[in-house]
């Protein structure tokens, strides 16, 4: 009977019995007769033995002279040992063969302390390690999460363009290109184009990379990003808190369930995540200025007043964000900001005009907006108004405004990033670290 090529994560099923595996040489210890190799291959790190008594004495030589990150294919007995490290864990190879792939150069990652430039302009070979392993992990899991819940509750992922001839948001942080001689720009979201799939569809969303052209070095923002980006027909701000707080509750307690290990791993303390459960608090924008107002003048400390300092109608920073989120144990939305902080298209609160039917969620322990949405406005002229206020072409909204021409209903959609969901998720100090291949200011090499 052939001996099964096996994968790390499936070791469980073949105590006893002997197998193959193929992977990596991530670490290796011993002397003498008794070495330690532990082995990685994508799905998973075991630990492998091997014993010269067991091994032919090529075998064992080559056990002993193997370098880090050599690509090997290892035979073996698999063995129970509740000490055994690596994942699943609880189980270690007694080598019988141990067949060389390729023996790698001298690795240039090690167990000294790297700087952070240094491991991003090596970005291809750091996702090897564990800890990069763990957090990219559980991004694909919060992904496939994203895409599972929105499906399995009446969404249709409907694409949208990431070339477009007009600005989303805010004209100054695009991307411009040439389009066989006339400007385009990389997308900074899918939303307008959403809301006409929306008024075909009724619940759709769109996933994908935007683009941000801002100059910023924050430990909060990326060039390039993910966002899901859900819009909803006949749906009120309240609907949408309600939508939200169910979505981001399944995503966190997805990655709770699946990945107690890589948390481990990253030494995330768990207790907060564990409260991301709907009812998430609402307060808002005007209530969230008094609190901060109140907590800058009771403290004594002149930087932090100064970093909580905020008059009514400017948008929230980092300290804001931060101070308001720890008055709560979960995330907390933050309704009704200013009208002139936000984007041309969102609904103006009635009889308020100067405050519109917007919302943050605001997650805890110092990570910030997780999602942003609103009501879009829907009355054709009012559309017009905010466009021609804000000083932009309507020409090259007209497509947009047509949405409002034929069969225009209420609706509402946001947007979550998920590099700063990750982060959150993970207890990272950096977005930097969400993503594979992070773009930077400074960094767009690998």
């Amino acid at each position: 009977m052939s001996i099964p090529i096996v994968t790390i994560d499936q070791i469980s099923q073949y105590q006893g019995q002997t197998v193959t595996l193929r992977g990596w040489l991530q670490h290796k210890t011993g002397k003498g007769k008794l070495h330690f190799l532990r082995l990685r291959d994508g799905t998973g790190v075991i630990q492998c033995v091997a014993f010269k008594p067991d091994l032919p004495p090529e075998v064992f030589e080559t056990a002993k002279t193997l370098s880090q990150e050599s690509s090997i294919i290892v035979t073996g007995t698999v063995k129970a040992d509740e000490r055994a490290p690596g994942y699943p864990g609880g189980y270690e190879i007694n080598l019988t063969d141990i067949q060389v792939v390729q023996i790698a150069e001298e690795y240039p990652i090690g167990n000294k302390e790297h700087g952070v430039d240094f491991l991003m302009s090596q970005r291809h070979l750091w996702i090897r390690s564990q800890r990069q392993w763990a957090i990219l992990r559980i991004r694909a899991t919060i992904i496939r999460t994203i895409r599972e819940w929105l499906d399995d509750h009446g969404y249709l992922l409907v694409d949208t363009p990431i070339l477009s001839s007009s600005a989303g948001e805010n004209s100054t942080d695009l991307f411009s290109v040439d389009y066989f001689g006339q400007p385009a720009y990389l997308a900074q979201t899918g939303q307008l184009y959403n809301e006409a799939n929306m008024a075909a569809f009724g619940k759709v969303y769109c996933f994908g990379p935007t683009f941000r052209a801002e100059k910023s070095k924050t430990r909060r923002h990326l060039i390039e990003f993910w966002m899901v980006e859900p819009e909803m027909a006949f749906f009120s701000l309240e609907d949408l808190m309600e939508m939200e707080e169910q979505f981001v509750s399944a995503i966190v307690q997805k990655v709770l369930d699946k990945h107690r290990y890589e948390l481990e791993l990253l030494e995330r303390d768990i207790t907060r995540l564990e409260n991301v459960k709907p009812p998430f608090a609402r307060i808002s924008y005007d209530e969230a200025v008094e609190r901060l107002q109140k907590l800058a003048a009771e403290t004594e400390d002149p930087e932090q007043k100064a970093l909580l300092h905020i008059e009514w109608g400017t948008d929230f920073g980092s300290p804001h964000e931060t101070a308001i989120a720890e008055m709560f144990d979960r995330p907390v939305f933050v309704y009704h900001y200013p009208t002139a902080a936000k984007a041309f298209y969102m609904q103006p609160v009635e009889g308020r005009p100067e405050v519109c039917r917007s919302v943050d969620l605001l997650a805890p322990e110092g990570y910030g907006e997780i999602t942003g949405g609103s009501e879009r406005i829907y009355d054709l002229e009012l559309l017009r108004q905010r466009i021609t206020e804000i000083g932009i072409d309507p020409e090259n909204y007209d497509w947009y405004l047509d949405l409002r021409r034929y069969g225009s209903v209420p609706h509402a959609g946001f947007g979550l990033g998920v590099e700063r969901t990750v982060a959150w998720i993970c207890g990272l100090h950096h977005v930097r670290e969400t993503v594979p291949y992070a773009r930077l200011l400074n960094h767009l090499h690998p």
